[in-house]
């Protein structure tokens, strides 16, 4: 993990920012995983899904249609844009919240899937966020996970080049499989590489 703490503060500052370009600076760049994560979504078809860190709501269209969706995020100004893609598509079924996803209110086990796009490299701590996403899914329900991982030559190399400004963009440049999905506990069912060079890995797991 890098040396430089990824604080909140610093999350929601950069979020601020980036809230009215989001989908056009980041949302080609990164579909492939979100479409690889969708598709594990469909193949389960839970009849309940929380997403944490919603951000602009791009996964929100693309949801089993009969799912109660819950989406939480820490940045307001993402959470409006979130919305505005709730009403244009009509998703009666859908809601967003504002929360921290470190600490979330709402009961053990209440969710089948608890989806986790490109959130826990850009939380404080990571391995509380996916600690609360393995209580809030339902015995033998699935937490789904698309993020970068580190491993390869090539991000071993941006890792680099990224360290010493990522923190100040809520970002954990170097970020180990092994650490926070490996010893997480979680039932890997399913592993994946997703976007350029295979830099992201689409994960899902059982929670048993």
């Amino acid at each position: 993990m890098s040396e430089h703490k990824v604080t909140l503060a610093d999350v929601k500052t950069s979020y601020r920012r980036w809230a009215g370009v989001y989908d056009s600076v980041f949302g080609a760049v990164l579909q492939d995983g979100r479409n690889k994560l969708l598709r594990q979504v469909a193949k389960l078809q839970p009849k309940s899904i929380l997403e944490i860190g919603v951000g602009t709501g791009l996964l929100l269209p693309h949801y089993p249609p009969l799912a109660r969706v819950v989406g939480v995020d820490v940045s307001e100004e993402m959470l409006v844009l979130a919305r505005g893609k709730i009403a244009k598509h009509n998703l009666t079924n859908t809601s967003v919240e504002l929360s921290d996803g470190e600490k979330l209110p709402f009961n053990d086990g209440e969710f089948e899937c608890v989806v986790l796009p490109y959130v826990i490299s850009v939380t404080p701590n990571p391995n509380a966020l996916i600690n609360e996403a393995i209580r809030l899914c339902s015995p033998e329900g699935h937490v789904l996970v698309v993020n970068h991982f580190s491993g390869s030559k090539t991000w071993a190399l941006l890792e680099k080049v990224a360290e010493p400004i990522a923190a100040k963009i809520g970002f954990h440049s170097s970020f180990s499989y092994d650490e926070h999905i490996g010893k997480s506990g979680l039932n890997v069912v399913h592993v994946e590489p997703a976007n350029l060079l295979g830099l992201s890995k689409v994960v899902t797991a059982r929670v048993t």
